[in-house]
Formats: C-alpha cells, structure tokens, sequence
C-alpha cells in the first residue's frame, strides 16, 4: 500500500507512523499485525466517511480473495489493541449493513509540524448512531407503531432505548462477525460466569441456552456424553464447571467448532449478560454480543434474545428462525427457580443416572406446574428406572401442556406420550419420522424407533438401521450401543452384538450400562463365566443389583433351576421395595409367577401373580399376572384383567396386537376351545413376530401369540401346523432370550412331531429339551411330564 512518508496521524493518545507502520500509545509501542495496521490506516485516513466492508477487503488485500471473517478479525484485534469495549466505542464503530467508520479526532501531523485537524466528531454524535443501529434491530421483533420521517429519528430512537431499559428488557451490543457454521460443525455451550452472588443462575442460564439453540434444525450441539468422555480423558471429575480453558479443551477435544461463553454480573442494581463465540482451534473471538436487564427474572427473556442473535448470525434462514424460536420463559418455564431444579435434574442424570435425578424434576414441576418437558422428563427418569405407571401419568400430564413447550420438546413430548401413555406405536413412528426430518441431527427419534418402536411393529432390521444413527449422532452414549446390541440379537446375530460391545469399549462409553447385554450375550453363548464375570462387576453398583439378580434368576429358570430361581427373584423383590421402587418389583414379581405357571405349578402361579398385583397395576404387570392366572386356571380374574387392559389402553399396540389376544386364547384352551383361541390369535397377525413393550420392559412376552396359536393347534391335533409354530420360535431364539417358550418350544415341537408320528423327530426334540435341563430340579412337573411323553414314544 502506498504512504506518505512526511505524514503522521494522531487520535487521543496514540501516534501513528504509516512510514514505520508503528503504532504508539504515547512512548510505548502498540503490537499489531501488519494487516491490522494497513486496516486502520485505511479507517485513519477517512475518518470523515463510512468504509464498506468490500472497500476495505480490496484496499486491504488487493488483488487477494480472502473472506469477510479475516476482515472482522483484524477489527476485534484493532479494537482489543486501542482499548474499545462494547459499552464504550472510541474509535471503530460498527454501522449495521454499511461498514465501519473511525470516530476520534485524528489530527494530520507533516514533518515542520504543522497540525491539521481531519476530522473532529462528537461522543454525541457516535453514541446516536449506535443505539439508533441497535434499535432498528431491536424494532423489528417489537410491536412499534410505523416507523416516523428521518427528521424524527433520533428521538425515536433514544425514546425506544429509554422504554427498553425501563421496562427491564435489554440492550444488545454486538460484534457482528459471521459465525460461519457449517452443518457438520458442533458448539459447545460452557457454563455462564455467575459473579452475582445469586446461586440461581448456576447452571440455569446454561439449560436455557442449550433450549434455545437446540431449537434450531441447523446448529449441533455437543452432547453431554462427549463432554464426559472429554473430561475423562483430560482426568477432569465429570461435574467440573465447564468455563475458561477447561471449556475450551473440551470443545477442541470433541472436534467442536466454537465455544459459547457466558457471563452474568451486577450493574447497580440491573444485571449484565454477556456471551461469545470462541474458535476452538484459535482462540479466536468469532462473535461478542452483551444484554443489559433490570430484574433477574428477564435474564430468560435475555437469553432468548442472545439466542436468536447467534443464531442469526451463525447463517440460520429468517423462514427457520421464524418457525423454531418459541422464547425460553414459554418453551420451559418462567421461573428462574424452576428452571433451575430442571437443569441440576439433568446434570445428576447424566452422571448418575434416572433415579437420583427424580426430585430435581419433581421440584421443577412443584414450582411451575405447567413445566411441560419438565413433566415429560420427569416421565422418562421413572421410565428409565421401570416404574411404568409412574412414566406414563407424567408424559400423560405433559402431553396436556405441550403447547406450553418449543417445537422440538413438543416432537420429544408427542413421541414419548404416543410410545408410552398411550401404546400407539404407529403414531409413535409417525411422530418420530416428522421429528428426524425436521431436526436431522436430533438423536432422540432414532432411539425412540430403535428402543421400542420398531420393535413392537416388528421391524427388526429398521431397530438396527435406527440404532446405528443413533450411534452416529451421539457416538459417545452408551445408549446406542446398548440398543444395536440387542437388535443384533433380535436378528439372531450374536457377532453383531459382540462387536457392537467392542466398538462401545473402544469408544470408551459408559461400560457400566452395557453390563446387562454383556450378561444375555454370555448366557446366549453358554459362558458361564461370562456371567459370573458381570454379576461380580454389579456388585460395585448398588443401583443395579435387583436387576443383575432377576438376570440371574432368568438364567437359572431357563435351565430348569426353578427353586433358584425363585430365590433370586425374592432377593430382587425385596432389594427394589427397600429402594422404594414398587414398579419393578412388581414385574419381578410378575415374572416368576410365568415360570411357575408355564412349569405347572399352578398354586404358586396364583399366589405370585396376586402378590405383584398388590404391589402395582401397570399394563405390564396386569398381563403377565393375567396370563399366570389364565395358565393356572382362574380364567375369572385373568378375563377381568384383560377387560379392564382393552378399557384403559384402547389404542395401545402391544394390548391390541398381543396382550388380549393372547389371554383371551389361553382362557379359551383352559375351556377346551382350541379352534376359539385360535381364532382369538388372528388379532396377533400383523405384529405376532415382534417384541411387545411387555418384553422389553419386563422380559417376557415375545412370540407368546405364536407359541400359544401352537399350543391350540395341537390341542386341535394339528400337528404339522404347530410344529410351524413352533420353529418359528426356534428360529428366532434372540427374541426370546430369558423367555420360557425357548425352552417349551422344543417340548411342543417333540409333541406336534409325535402327533404327526414322526417319532425320530419327536425324540430329537425332547433329547435338546433334556439336555437344556439337565441340571433342572429333578421333582419339576413339566419335566417328569416330558420324561413320561418320552418313553412313550420308545
């Protein structure tokens, strides 16, 4: 760039030689880059004129394409170097959509020392044209009558800042480099600095930050699970507030874009809100933007405004903006308390799990409540721990208030109340599939369809599908790998599993979670030290113990150990009662009075079935107590049950498609109707081969409408036609795992090749049957039933 080298120019205290290209604060050299300086030489030497972006890109660099973000740079790094902050520009200003013009007097200094003033422009005058910028921003989300003649608009303009900071709203100032997001880049948003003394800001205006980006379908943000992982590594508790280089090395660790920083201080007797975009890589400031409120209960209305300004400068489309950017008092809740309940809720779920989470959630709804998601994730921390009644009156009592909620909560909201409340599994994908096509990098959906959904319609290979983008998405939580390896078992795919459980170690996720598909993937195989190995691991974590032991009792059941079993299932019980978790003891409960019914202990399968009955009456626990009953002969109550099930849960896909089918033909076989129960199973057709919610929430359910259209085919001495029935079992034995009708299978598979006297085939079949239990407890009904049947047959 051409100088001239007699010329010197001089702005408060600074001197600035071009000749040189040296910049002093009065004796003291100023470091500046060499392009920053060429920049406000530029800005000097036209003090009087607004400079467009693209005069001083080419001034700058001629004959160069670099981007406007490299120009933006040079500005913050020209501002930091003079001594600017965003209360106080001295010298650059920022005029929205024109440029930059330099505001101090600078004097023009020749070698004989003369002095000639350039241009002289008031603090006044500087101080207009800002806020008159700002408000023009700030008018087009208010409702301010039409905009008056130029001659006005200085008045109107200071009127309008006067009328926002007294009614407490805010004043932004901002830095307006683009943020230049791709759709491949991910933010992390670090804790705010809370310098109040008011604790109710700690986490809170995180929460309502993270809500109101993940507003947006464009912008990913980095998941909890990354944030551990990165903290792990870093050896970092996983509580540590994340702000300073703490925040920032995990951002560069996670591969992220950019940090958010925030910041919350007294002003008086007014707060301070600041927040500011930081490349990871760099260190660099991308974007700065500042709020100013009156009382502390407009920081939520600050933070959506902050929100909404980092989202539009991050590249996202007014349309989009406009259609997902419900403000956060509305889309959570309009008490700072609890909201603040809320967030801790979700920090002690992420590193302790749902169960030490549920008060947080249940202070958040005692504040406000019409909390919504709050309703909705208080639902999914008793869903998480089994307690399914509960679940579902909480999603129930969400789905009532999911206006009371952002468009994204709303799709989480409908897609848990759908899957949970009421059982609609098909309005449960519906839901689901609008959701990921409007929020493509939401995981959520994904789990919905790969956890429960697609399950339930039987749609194995599409859990799988489901479950893999649920690892792509979130490839820190164990939660995805937890769901592929059991779909990979649904699909009979043992070393799918297997490697998922490996790739989940290699990820470094959480193991402990994974400790329960580590365990069936042994019993599937046979590894009893395998088991063994995950059942002393257990012990280390109290909170999984009931489960571990009703694992155990499956196992040992299974094998014919039934007095183990119900040993085991006992301890369970009782470790879930002293926890306070009547739910899951409930379906312990359930479970055993099955194994005693299908083994033909039929005193024991009552009194079982009466005793989880009394302990809760979820849908679950009402089927599997209903069809104890049914197999034991009392078809009254069984019948009872189900009626009341169709009552309660019309819409519901398990009850429809396999509940009630199923009762009502054990019910009709105990009366000698076998042609009747079959009928009754015709309901089961579409959704026979899939896993009702029954079998994933409490292990027992799968393929019962097939086993038991078996059963009635040979009590109707189609022998051929059940022996079909029954190898379908046979052939899917990952849906079944831990499952009665595994094992009774090969027993109706032995008896309808005996029927269709095909005796060497028949003996194959008790021979397996034998060999699964040849460790069963000798005094067992079914199996000196079995015994007996056999020798017949020779």
């Amino acid at each position: 760039m051409a100088t001239d080298p007699r010329i010197v120019y001089e702005f408060g205290p600074f001197h600035m030689d071009p000749d040189k290209q040296i910049l002093l604060r009065g004796n003291d050299p100023v470091p500046v880059t060499p392009k920053a300086f060429e920049t406000l030489l530029v800005l000097v030497r036209r003090s009087r004129d607004v400079v467009s972006k693209e005069e001083l890109l080419k001034e700058v660099w001629p004959n160069s394409f670099v981007e406007e973000s490299n120009l933006s740079q040079n500005i913050f790094l020209l501002r930091k170097a003079l001594g600017d902050t965003a209360e106080n520009r001295q010298y650059i200003v920022t005029l929205p959509g024109r440029g930059y013009r330099f505001a101090a007097t600078v004097r023009t200094v020749t070698e004989q020392g003369e002095a000639l003033v350039a241009r002289a422009r008031t603090r006044t005058e500087i101080v207009i044209e800002e806020k008159e910028a700002d408000t023009d921003q700030a008018l087009k989300t208010l409702p301010i009558p039409q905009k008056p003649k130029a001659s006005g608009r200085f008045l109107l303009s200071m009127a309008v800042v006067a009328l926002l900071l007294a009614l407490g709203v805010f004043l932004l100032i901002r830095n307006r480099r683009p943020a230049n997001l791709g759709e491949k880049n991910s933010i992390l948003v670090a804790d705010f600095v809370n310098t109040t003394g008011d604790p109710v800001f700690d986490d809170t205006l995180r929460q309502g930050m993270e809500v109101q980006l993940e507003q947006s379908p464009s912008l990913s943000l980095v998941s909890e699970d990354s944030i551990r992982q990165a903290l792990s590594l870093m050896g970092k508790p996983p509580d540590i507030r994340l702000t300073g280089q703490t925040a920032r090395e995990v951002c560069e660790r996670t591969g992220s874009s950019a940090v958010l920083e925030g910041s919350i201080k007294r002003l008086g007797s007014e707060f301070v809100l600041d927040l500011r975009s930081v490349d990871c890589r760099t260190g660099e400031n991308i974007d700065k933007e500042q709020v100013q409120v009156v009382r502390k209960e407009d920081a939520l209305d600050a933070v959506t405004k902050m929100a909404r300004g980092f989202r539009t400068r991050a590249g996202e489309s007014v349309a989009t903006l406009a259609k997902h950017d419900t403000p956060l008092a509305e889309a959570t809740t309009p008490s700072l308390e609890a909201l603040k309940a809320y967030s801790l809720g979700w920090k002690v779920a992420a590193t302790q799990g749902g169960e030490p989470a549920i008060p947080f959630f249940q202070r958040a709804v005692e504040l406000d409540p019409g909390f919504a998601v709050a309703y909705a994730s208080l639902g999914l921390m008793y869903g998480s721990t089994g307690s399914s009644q509960l679940a579902t009156e909480n999603v129930t009592r969400a789905y009532v208030l999911r206006d009371r909620a952002s468009d994204k909560e709303r799709f989480f909201i409908s897609g848990y109340y759908f899957g949970r409340a009421t059982g609609n599994q098909e309005k449960a994908q519906q839901v689901c599939e609008e959701w990921a096509r409007t929020y493509p990098r939401e995981f959520l959906p994904h789990s919905f369809r790969g956890g429960f959904i697609d399950l339930v319609l039987a749609n194995y290979k599409g859990a799988v599908e489901e479950a893999q983008k649920v690892i792509e998405l979130n490839p820190d939580a164990s939660l995805g790998y937890y769901l592929l390896g059991y779909n990979w078992i649904y699909l009979n795919d043992l070393q799918g599993a297997e490697n998922t459980v490996r790739m989940a170690a290699e990820r470094k996720t959480d193991q402990v979670r994974l400790a329960m598909l580590r365990f069936d993937l042994a019993y599937l195989k046979g590894d009893a030290a395998g088991m063994r190995t995950e059942v002393e691991s257990a012990k280390a974590h109290p909170e999984m113990q009931d489960s571990m032991l009703d694992r155990q009792a499956f196992a040992e059941a299974s094998e014919g150990r039934l007095k183990n079993a119900i040993n085991l299932s006992r301890q369970a019980v009782a470790l879930a009662l002293q926890g306070g978790k009547r739910e899951p003891a409930a379906v312990f409960e359930t479970r055993a009075s099955l194994w005693e019914a299908f083994f033909e202990n039929s005193i024991e399968a009552k009194r079982t079935a009466t005793s989880a009955l009394a302990l809760a009456g979820n849908r679950e626990v009402n089927y599997g107590a209903a069809l104890a009953l049914a197999l034991a002969g009392d078809s009254t109550q069984a019948e009872m049950l189900a009626n009341d099930l169709e009552k309660r849960y019309p819409e519901d896909t398990s009850v429809r498609f396999s509940y009630l089918p199923v009762i009502r033909a054990v019910v009709a076989e105990q009366h000698g109707e076998p042609l009747k129960a079959i009928e009754a199973l015709q309901a089961s057709v579409p959704y026979e081969m899939g896993s009702p919610r029954s079998s994933q929430t409490a292990f027992f359910g799968s393929l019962y409408p097939v086993f038991f259209r078996g059963e009635a085919l040979l009590a109707a001495h189609k022998g051929a036609e059940a022996a079909n029935e029954f190898q379908k079992i046979l052939g899917h034995h990952g849906i079944t795992i831990g499952d009665p009708v595994l094992v009774l299978a090969h027993i109706g598979l032995a008896r309808s090749f005996a029927l269709s006297e095909e005796a060497a085939k028949a003996r194959a079949q008790y021979e397996e049957f034998f060999a699964l239990w040849k460790n069963a407890d000798p005094g067992c009904p079914l199996l000196k039933q079995a015994e007996s049947e056999y020798r017949k047959l020779r």
